[in-house]
């Protein structure tokens, strides 16, 4: 059972950090946060995803769960403070554009 719910956690962080690079693409920050957060959390995400597919991995996991449940931790705090980081961002470019309209 652990082994579904943390390969299914592990793709569902995937594909928010995908939406997320896409939506930080569309923004005109001044900071790159698909350079310097998202693209080295993708590169984390698939290299678990690389070793959950391994042979050695192969058996259901039932010693070192904890060090997968850090990964888990370690990957939401992250997206969540890049989709926290995400709508500050978007914000601030809603209020300039109101001020630009005013």
């Amino acid at each position: 059972m652990v082994d579904r719910v943390y390969k299914a956690q592990i793709l569902a962080l995937r594909k928010r950090l995908a939406r997320l690079r896409e939506d930080f693409s569309n923004l005109n920050s001044t900071t790159d946060w698909t350079r310097l957060r998202i693209e080295p959390l993708l590169k984390h995400v698939e290299r678990l995803e690389q070793l959950l597919g391994s042979e050695d991995l192969s058996s259901r996991l039932t010693k070192g769960v904890v060090f997968f449940h850090s990964d888990l931790v370690y990957l939401r705090t992250n997206v969540q403070g890049l989709e926290r980081l995400l709508q500050f961002e978007q914000e601030i470019l809603l209020r300039r554009n109101k001020k630009k309209t005013s």
